[in-house]
């Protein structure tokens, strides 16, 4: 009976760790805008991301505005923008990183402004949820070109 009630109680508690793993999961980092949902861009990028697009490219806006989250290590490929891109970092701590420099800590209201054409990629640091929203400026002719994967060396 004892080792029955002890079998249980341990079943009672891992099931309220996972449980509570999960809660927190979802809640890691605090930010403005719901997460969204996997990001559908997701061979460009190395771990989970989510992305949330605030405001599509259209005829009218021309401004596509993503609110993209990362999970701890998850980062983009290298990639550049012809019209340039801004990140406005809404939580978390991530990494940015321009091909040929060091690699930056960004933190909750960082901005970075990224020239046209400019090899970079940004992610969240290997330890922490990272959000940031995306900005694709000078929208009407900005094509984004995604590159090789950031290796684990680089990363680190």
């Amino acid at each position: 009976m004892k080792k029955l009630l002890m079998l249980a109680s341990i079943s009672l508690l891992i099931g309220t760790t996972i449980s509570k793993a999960q809660e927190m999961k979802k809640s890691e980092v605090d930010t403005i805008f719901k997460q969204g949902e996997i990001n559908p861009y997701s061979e460009f990028f190395t771990g989970q991301t989510y992305l949330n697009m605030l405001s599509v490219k259209d005829d009218i806006w021309n401004a596509p505005v993503g609110n993209v989250t990362f999970e701890p290590g998850a980062r983009t490929n290298w990639h550049k923008h012809s019209g340039g891109q801004i990140l406005l970092v809404t939580g978390g701590e991530g990494r940015y990183q321009e091909r040929g420099k060091e690699i930056q800590i960004l933190h909750k209201g960082d901005v970075v402004r990224i020239p046209p054409e400019v090899e970079h990629w940004h992610g969240a640091a290997p330890d922490s949820w990272f959000v940031h929203i995306s900005i694709e400026s000078n929208g009407a002719n900005n094509k984004s070109t995604w590159l090789e994967p950031v290796s684990d060396a680089e990363y680190k």
